[in-house]
C-alpha cells in the first residue's frame, strides 16, 4: 500500500540493498505461503476440471466472511510485523519508510503465491481509509487510527453513498449538526461494502445547508458501535448479502472524530475516491473478478462455436476489450515506477472494465441460451448466472460510467463542464430539499 505524496515519508538513512532485501522477502513469503501454480495464460482451460468461479461479488454466508477476514488479517498483522505490511509507510505510523520500489518489488514476489483473499473491506480499510487518514487526519487521529488500520487489527468502510447520492455524491443529505463538543448524525447510507464487519465508517455528512451542495460537508470517522447506528444486509441477485445500508439515529460523534475541517468533506471524500479510483485501473490478462478470457474461449469451444463467424467476432471483440484493459493497467503501473502522479488510467480503466464485463455477459448469454436459465448439473453453465446478475453493479461502484466519462471529457479532453443548475445556490434551496429536512432514520418508513 502506498501512502499519499511523492517522497514526503521519512527514508531510513541508508536503505538495505534492493536485490538482497527483495531475496530475503521471498524468503520469509514461502515460509508462510503456498506457491501460487504456473498458468499460461494463453494456455486453454482444462475443460470440466475444478471450480469455475465466475462470481463479481462474494456470494458466501457471514461466517465464511468472518473467517476469510481473520485469516488475511493474521497474515496482514504477521506481515507487519517483519516488515513488509507497510513498506512505503512512514515508520511513524507503522510503515518500513522504505522507497516505493520496495513495496513494488514484495508485490511482485507476493503475487507468485497464494495469500489470502480479504475482499473488498480489506482493501478499502488498508488502501483508502488509511491514506486519507494519512493526508486528512491530525497527529492525535494518525496515532490512534493508523497503525490499527495497517494492521487490520478492525476495519473501517466508506460511509458515502445514499438513496438519493449515488453518482452525485455531493447531494447527500445526511446531517451532522453541531452540538458544544459533539456532532448529532441523523440519515441513511447505503451500498455500503463490509459495515457489518467493520469498527469505524468513514462518513461524508451535511454540515451547512446554507451553502452550495459542494462546500457545506464535513466528514468524520464514526464508530459504528455507537448508539443509533443500525446496519442492515442488501440480500444481492446472486444471493449474497456484501452491501449494507446504515442507518443513523441521533448518532453522537465527538469532535475529534472529525476529519479534516469543518465544511472540507468533499475534499475529504475526494482523496478517498482519487485512492479508489486509482486502483481501479484493471491489469492481467484476464478480468479481475467476473470470469475470464479463458473461461470463455472454453465454453465456446466446448460447445464448438468456434468456427461460427459471428462467435468469432464476439470472441475477438471480447478479447481486444480486455487486452486494452491490461495495457491501460500496465501504463498506470509505468506512470507509478516513474513517481508520477495518477493519471486518467483510473477512470478509464473502470470503463473499459465494466465495459468489458458487459461485453463477456453478453457474449456468454448468447453462447448458452436457455442453459443459462435452468441449473441442469452440467459444468460451466449455470455457474455464470453469478456473473450475469453481478456484473451490472460494476456500472455504478466505484464511481458510476456517466461519472467516469464525465471526468474524461473534462479533465483529459478539455469539454465543457456539464451544465448545472445548483452552482452557487444554497443546499437548502435546492429543488426537491425542503428547508431543514433529513433522511428519515432507520424507524420511519
Amino acid at each position: 500500500m502506498a501512502p499519499p505524496g511523492n517522497s514526503a515519508e521519512p527514508l531510513p538513512a541508508s536503505p538495505p540493498e534492493l536485490d538482497t532485501w527483495r531475496s530475503e522477502a521471498r524468503g520469509w513469503i514461502a515460509s508462510r505461503l503456498t506457491p501460487r501454480p504456473v498458468v499460461d495464460p494463453d494456455a486453454p482451460l482444462q475443460w470440466g476440471e475444478g471450480e469455475l468461479s465466475t462470481a463479481v461479488f462474494h456470494n458466501i454466508t457471514d461466517d465464511e466472511q468472518r473467517a476469510m477476514l481473520d485469516r488475511a488479517s493474521q497474515y496482514q498483522r504477521e506481515k507487519c510485523d517483519a516488515g513488509y505490511g507497510a513498506i512505503a509507510w512512514p515508520v511513524e505510523y507503522g510503515g518500513s519508510g522504505l522507497p516505493r520500489a520496495f513495496e513494488r518489488a514484495f508485490r511482485s514476489e507476493e503475487a507468485q503465491f497464494e495469500a489470502p483473499d480479504g475482499t473488498e473491506l480489506f482493501g478499502v480499510t488498508v488502501g483508502l481509509i488509511a491514506p486519507t487518514i494519512l493526508t486528512h487526519g491530525t497527529e492525535e487521529q494518525k496515532d490512534e487510527f493508523l497503525r490499527d488500520l495497517v494492521r487490520t487489527e478492525y476495519f473501517a468502510c466508506q460511509l458515502f453513498s445514499e438513496p438519493s447520492a449515488g453518482s452525485d455524491l455531493a447531494a447527500l443529505a445526511t446531517r451532522a449538526v453541531r452540538d458544544g463538543d459533539d456532532w448529532v448524525i441523523n440519515g441513511q447510507k447505503v451500498w455500503t461494502s463490509g459495515a457489518r464487519y467493520s469498527k469505524y465508517g468513514e462518513l461524508i455528512a451535511r454540515s451547512d445547508p446554507d451553502l452550495p451542495k459542494h462546500a457545506g460537508m464535513t466528514a468524520f470517522m464514526v464508530p459504528l458501535d455507537a448508539p443509533g447506528v443500525e446496519v442492515r444486509p442488501i440480500r444481492q441477485m446472486t444471493g449474497g448479502t456484501s452491501f449494507n445500508e446504515v442507518f443513523f439515529d441521533d448518532v453522537r460523534v465527538p469532535d475529534d472524530r472529525r476529519l479534516g475541517a469543518e465544511g472540507d468533506g468533499w475534499r475529504v471524500a475526494l482523496t478517498t475516491l482519487g485512492f479508489e479510483r486509482g486502483s481501479a485501473g484493471g491489469g492481467g490478462s484476464g478480468m479481475r473478478a467476473g470470469g475470464t478470457w479463458q473461461q470463455v474461449l472454453a465454453l465456446a469451444q466446448h460447445l464448438e462455436r468456434t468456427g461460427d463467424p459471428v462467435t468469432r467476432q464476439a470472441l475477438a471483440d471480447l478479447y481486444i476489450r480486455i487486452r486494452m484493459l491490461a495495457l491501460n493497467g500496465r501504463r498506470a503501473q509505468g506512470r507509478m515506477r516513474a513517481g508520477q502522479a495518477p493519471g486518467p488510467e483510473g477512470s478509464i480503466g473502470k470503463a473499459l472494465w465494466t465495459q468489458s464485463m458487459s461485453r463477456m455477459s453478453e457474449v456468454v448469454s448468447g453462447l448458452l441460451g436457455p442453459h443459462l436459465a435452468a441449473d441442469s448439473g452440467e459444468w460451466g453453465t449455470f455457474a455464470w448466472t453469478e456473473h450475469v446478475l453481478g456484473a451490472p453493479g460494476y456500472k455504478i461502484a466505484g464511481g458510476s460510467d456517466e461519472i467516469q466519462r464525465n471526468i474524461l471529457g473534462e479533465r483529459v479532453l478539455g469539454l465543457p463542464s456539464e451544465p448545472r443548475v445548483d452552482r452557487g445556490v444554497a443546499f437548502r434551496d435546492l429543488p426537491g430539499v425542503a428547508a431543514g429536512s433529513a433522511v428519515p432514520s432507520s424507524g420511519a418508513a
